[in-house]
Parts: C-alpha cells; structure tokens; sequence
C-alpha cells in the first residue's frame, strides 16, 4: 500500500504528466479523479494504468471509454451487452450510480439497453436505500453519452454539492447492490390427513346372518 505521506506526492507527478498531453476539454474531471481518490484506489490505478503513468501520450480515450476498458478503477454493480453500471466516486447522493454506454458513439439500440440498465439499477436502490425517489438524467462529457441515476432523500439534483466518496462506503453499496434478492420461501401447506381406522375382524362390524 502507498504511504499516505506519498500519496499527494504521486498525485501531483501525475497530474503534471498528463497536463500537457491530455485535450483540455478532459483535463479537469481526469485531475478531480486523480485528486479523489484514496492511497488504495490510487495504487489501484496504477497497477491498471501502469502505461498512462509512465506515458501519457497513450492516453487517448475518454474517461468514460477508460473505464470501460478498465484502465480506470471503477465500482462496477451490472451490466449488459451496451452498457456498463458504476458507482459515482464524486456522488451527489448515497448509491448515485452512472450507466456507460460502451460504445463512445451511440446508436438507437444501444440507447435503448443503457436506459434499460439505468432503470434496473434505479429498481434496486430503491429495494436497497429506500429513497424518496430515483432519478434518471443524462449528460454528455467527452462526445460521450452518459445516465446518471441518483436517490433523492432529500432534495438533491444533478447540480447539487459533491463530496468524494470514502473506498469502503463504496464497497459497501456495490456490494447491496450487486446481491441479488432472495426469493421468499413458500409456506409450505399442511395437509390434514384424515385418520382411517384400520380394518380388521376385531373392529369390522357386520350384521348376523340370519339362518
């Protein structure tokens, strides 16, 4: 594990690596990602981004797209063929997640199976928190098509304060929300079976034959 007394050290020498090769226009959320993330998620990045950190001329994709590829660090909770779900680390609110479209350019379909990811995901926070209610909203960073989907408990948007969140309250939600709900056992029914007197000749009455 880095030393925290290094942490903000590494940091800033990869924030300078990246400034002069990294479009502007991505600059600054791939800085707050940097600047975000813990002495674990920060060794994490760099076993996955070993390259990035040495030559950052390589970095050529979106965040989005760096994501999806892995070459980021992510909380993962579902996916299906068109799109990926994670946890935001940057949440307005608890369990915010994004749906990622993974393909950078979408079409009708792949838009189709995002929002249906987004709203199966929207179905298990709300199971798992219990928020007022789930919102679903779109952006765009990068020419790359996003959902968010967050809990509102209070009245929280889009535009609303954002506070790093901490690795284990993430791991904590990925783990609510990649579970999956256990079916509820059947009460079994009881059948009342009646007695039936065993026949013989002790208890069997017939009536006397006449002569």
């Amino acid at each position: 594990m880095i030393p925290k007394e290094e942490t903000e050290n590494i940091k800033k020498q990869i924030i300078e690596q990246i400034g002069e090769n990294i479009p502007q226009d991505r600059k600054e959320i791939f800085i707050k990602q940097i600047e975000s993330m813990t002495s674990e998620q920060l060794e994490e990045f760099i076993e996955r981004n070993k390259s990035a950190a040495k030559n950052t001329a390589q970095e050529s994709k979106c965040i989005f797209c760096s994501i999806i590829f892995n070459e980021i660090p992510s909380y993962k909770i579902d996916e299906n063929p068109s799109a990926l779900a994670v946890l935001e680390i940057n949440p307005v609110s608890k369990a915010h997640s994004i749906i990622i479209p993974k393909e950078h350019k979408l079409n009708d379909e792949s838009r189709e199976n995002a929002l249906s990811l987004a709203k199966k995901i929207a179905d298990k926070i709300k199971s798992k928190f219990s928020p007022k209610e789930v919102k679903i909203k779109g952006s765009e960073m990068f020419g790359h098509e996003i959902l968010n989907v967050f809990p509102v408990y209070d009245n929280e948007t889009l535009e609303s304060k954002r506070n790093p969140a901490k690795k284990s309250d993430l791991e904590e939600m990925q783990k609510a929300l990649i579970s999956e709900e256990k079916p509820k056992a059947k009460k079994k029914e009881t059948v009342k079976k009646s007695r039936v007197k065993k026949i013989n000749e002790k208890n069997l009455w017939l009536p006397r034959r006449l002569p």
